[in-house]
């Protein structure tokens, strides 16, 4: 596993993949929202290539659903679907109070009783604590912050700027 990743975070790609792409993000962020798909796509283009890690940063000051969604996010983590409600909540951006993130739990299959204990405990909070530390100690402000192989990315993340950036480090 490549040093640019911890233990715990959520990837997706080939561990061995010549460039690992961090992103920071927010899942009621609207930027972030806009990022989602380029993502996406990117990782449609560059298949095993590309090690992807998503990592919480809410921005809880303004956005107030932030906070619960990657909560949501991570709780469906432990029931082996955090991908799917990854997905499903980006593409589902305007509607993440409690309610819908508990239908979604029930869309996904998820055992709605532990996630909807897991919600009421905030069993996850400290996790996402961590990824918004991790963050703050990397210069993250905003969302979406990517980094290319460890190192922080201020370009433009359209879609053939960001993919250039990736593939000029393979």
């Amino acid at each position: 596993m490549s040093s640019l990743i911890k233990e715990d975070d959520h990837t997706k790609g080939a561990i061995n993949a010549p460039v690992t792409l961090v992103e920071y993000g927010d899942y009621e962020c609207p930027y972030t929202g806009r990022a989602y798909p380029i993502v996406k796509e990117i990782q449609k283009r560059l298949g095993d290539r590309l090690l992807f890690v998503f990592r919480n940063f809410p921005l809880t000051q303004i956005h107030p659903h932030a906070q619960h969604a990657a909560e949501a996010a991570e709780a469906a983590a432990i029931q082996g679907k955090f991908w799917e409600m990854h997905d499903y909540l980006f593409e589902h951006q305007q509607a993440l109070d409690d309610d819908h993130l508990a239908r979604y739990a029930s869309k996904l299959a998820l055992d709605v009783n532990r996630f909807n204990r897991d919600m009421s405990k905030h069993t996850y909070a400290a996790r996402i604590h961590q990824d918004l530390l991790s963050g703050e100690q990397s210069g993250v402000e905003g969302t979406p912050t990517f980094f290319i192989n460890g190192v922080r990315y201020d370009a433009s993340w359209d879609l053939e700027t960001l993919l250039g950036a990736i593939k000029n480090k393979m």
